[in-house]
């Protein structure tokens, strides 16, 4: 086994988490997730209402006993969302774990911690992983230029922003963006990382409740076929790269352009319809540059269980056979300090 900081402090198997993803963050890949030994989390704002939230949760509980989280993403919407409200519910709820990203998670702080709940604050940036510990974040997950969805404006990639964060934190931290395999874990244990975050991998499972049509573009994708899109708003984020991405930035590109401009583009309703019915064109749909790594579509328990394998076999033979000097004898269980 590989246990590590982030494994002891939240209670699970293996150092692998699923982040929060809009519209595909719900019971059945979570609690696949969780019953593979693997962290996941809902997505708070996948639900329509606070109340449709909570039932969510309740419907989680029913299909894993296993640790399981709640992501709270803050960010400026199309359509006022009751933040307060969402947080409320999940104190309620029982939930130990919330994973919170976008803006400063600080007002909601003092209600998750009076809950017992444990917070990871996602961060693109190595100063904002210093301001999540500083306010009393539990952990943080770092998000490289390589993720789907909001990279921040940095374009600072993993390979240097995550030995940064590590150099300047004390916290358990996990490395998200551009990780979805064995190799991926390995090299964000190598950099200081705790774990590591994936998303568009667990997009390409068999529990993902999206339409076989958008895994098999997974599939068939390469690393170049992301897209960034809301650069000029100063909102960026990376999509998978279809008609409407490409008409996105088509419009951003003579300048000027405002939500205003793209909002019918980009609706969130427009993406929830294109993942469920596999509508590859109908809408944005976020993806990271990992998907030039995704080859199948195994189911939870499939995935979890070779990358776990697999990284103990690159740490326990191929790594151990670079060493000149004689090897030390080959343990199979890793702790990560």
């Amino acid at each position: 086994m590989i246990q590590t900081r982030f494994t002891d402090t939240f209670g699970i198997e293996h150092p692998i988490v699923q982040g929060g993803m809009q519209n595909v963050g719900i019971a059945e890949l979570v609690s696949a997730v969780a019953n593979a030994g693997a962290l996941g989390f809902l997505t708070a704002l996948t639900q329509p209402s606070p109340e449709a939230l909570t039932a969510e949760i309740a419907r989680t509980r029913s299909m894993t006993d296993k640790p399981f989280g709640v992501n709270l993403t803050i960010l400026p919407t199309l359509k006022p969302v009751p933040y307060e409200e969402y947080a409320q519910a999940i104190a309620e709820s029982g939930v130990k774990i919330v994973e919170t990203a976008g803006n400063n998670p600080q007002p909601f702080l003092p209600g998750f911690q009076a809950a017992g709940i444990k917070v990871i604050h996602k961060c693109t940036s190595v100063r904002h992983a210093i301001k999540a510990e500083s306010i009393g974040c539990d952990a943080v997950s770092i998000d490289g230029f390589e993720c789907a969805g909001h990279p921040g404006e940095d374009d600072i990639p993993g390979l240097i922003l995550i030995p940064c964060a590590a150099d300047q934190i004390s916290v358990p931290m996990i490395a998200s963006g551009g990780f979805g395999d064995a190799r991926g874990l390995v090299a964000a244990l190598a950099l200081g990382a705790d774990g590591m975050n994936m998303g568009t991998r667990f997009m390409a499972t068999r529990e993902a409740p999206i339409h076989d049509n958008i895994k098999q573009q997974l599939v068939d994708a390469s690393e170049r076929d992301t897209a960034l899109i809301f650069r000029t708003l100063r909102n960026t984020a990376r999509v998978f790269k279809n008609q409407i991405a490409e008409e996105v930035r088509t419009i951003e590109a003579r300048g000027g352009a405002t939500i205003d401009d793209i909002k019918h583009l980009v609706a969130g309703e427009r993406g929830r319809i294109a993942l469920k019915a596999g509508k590859t064109n109908g809408g944005v749909w976020s993806a990271g540059m990992v998907a030039g790594l995704i080859h199948d579509v195994p189911t939870c328990q499939e995935l979890v269980t070779r990358i776990m394998t697999e990284a103990e076999t690159l740490i326990d033979h191929r790594l151990t056979a670079m060493r000149k000097e004689p090897a030390l004898p080959v343990r199979r269980s890793v702790r990560i300090q």
